[in-house]
């Protein structure tokens, strides 16, 4: 997530016409390094905010995966300034491994004067302070198909191969009509505009909801890169988008099929243990200031309703395939427990 090209920063949130930027940094982490960036035990930072969709895929995926010890992490304050991401979070305001204030102090390492904003997810590469790539969509499949050496015993394939064409297909309605669309309804500046973006958004959610009815998981009977990429929309759509961003047809909670989907994933561990209701509400009220100018952060909705029996397990399916769940979450990356109210 990303201000957007010329952009005059947090107020212009809601002000312009909405466009995903696509990765400028698109460099690539791979098993043989063709990219000039080996994967390599220590030597990179991941660096996320956990109100972000598009980074909290790279949490799921390092957890599930258990790349916890291979590849560190770096959580920015919730609320960034015009500066972009910080590290307000940390001691002094510095990362403590890269020793940057500022993740955009990364991306200048790497090349001054770039296009685009200053976007999470980030991995950097710690010896150099060098940004490696901020390319969102490409970022998890490596972890998922070029850290395999790295990966915990017991990790599940989160991407295989026989279902990739399939996988594929899902992700990329998924990504248009819901990931991306429920910001083109946010952001959006004439009614026209709003009212087609808002309507395609509920469109595939009915049409997913008609899918899940039948399988409990996207594609196959595991989890997958597909699942990921929808939860982490869907996890924030009653906090933000039916209100913030006017998505307001139904309530995820009003929906049987997608509420029990997405309560099933947020119980298996590696999805619901890496989000922060705080962080995401509180980024989005508070920086969308084209949108909500007095930075006021809702009470609700109730958040009690996380963690009650959602049966999507009379659907059959192994979560984690022939693979185990993952380890409780580390101390120092756990997650404070979200108020119910």
């Amino acid at each position: 997530m990303s201000r957007d090209d010329g952009d005059d920063g947090n107020s212009a949130y809601g002000r312009s016409r909405f466009k995903r930027s696509k990765a400028h940094f698109s460099d690539r982490i791979t098993a043989d390094g063709r990219d000039g960036w080996p994967v390599e035990a220590g030597r990179y930072r991941l660096v996320v905010s956990r109100a972000c969709p598009w980074a909290s895929r790279s949490l799921v995926s390092r957890r599930l995966l258990g790349l916890e010890d291979a590849l560190s992490l770096a959580v920015a304050d919730p609320v960034q300034d015009d500066r972009s991401w910080r590290f307000t979070l940390d001691e002094d305001g510095l990362d403590p491994v890269l020793g940057i204030r500022y993740l955009s102090e990364a991306y200048d390492r790497r090349e001054t004067d770039y296009p685009g904003g200053v976007s999470v997810p980030a991995i950097v590469d710690v010896p150099s302070g060098k940004l490696v790539t901020n390319d969102y969509q490409q970022l998890t499949l490596d972890l998922a198909t070029e850290w395999t050496a790295l990966h915990r015993q017991g990790a599940p394939d989160l991407y295989p191969d026989k279902l990739r064409d399939e996988i594929d297909e899902v992700m990329a309605d998924v990504y248009e009509d819901v990931n991306n669309g429920v910001y083109r309804a946010g952001f959006a500046t004439g009614q026209e505009e709003y009212e087609t973006a808002c309507a395609g958004v509920f469109r595939r959610l009915e049409l997913l909801a008609d899918r899940l009815e039948r399988q409990r998981y996207l594609v196959g009977d595991t989890i997958t890169e597909a699942d990921i990429r929808l939860f982490t929309t869907l996890v924030r759509f009653d906090a933000v988008y039916h209100g913030h961003f006017k998505c307001n047809r139904w309530k995820l909670t009003e929906n049987r099929v997608l509420w029990g989907y997405v309560r099933d994933l947020y119980q298996t561990p590696g999805f619901g243990d890496t989000v922060d209701f705080d962080h995401i509400k509180r980024h989005y009220y508070q920086v969308h200031t084209g949108i909500n100018p007095t930075r006021i952060v809702p009470l609700g909705p109730d958040l009690s309703g996380w963690l009650t029996p959602h049966h999507r397990e009379e659907l059959g399916g192994r979560p984690f395939g022939d693979g185990t769940p993952p380890g409780p979450v580390r101390a120092e990356e756990r997650v404070p427990a979200a108020h119910t109210s």
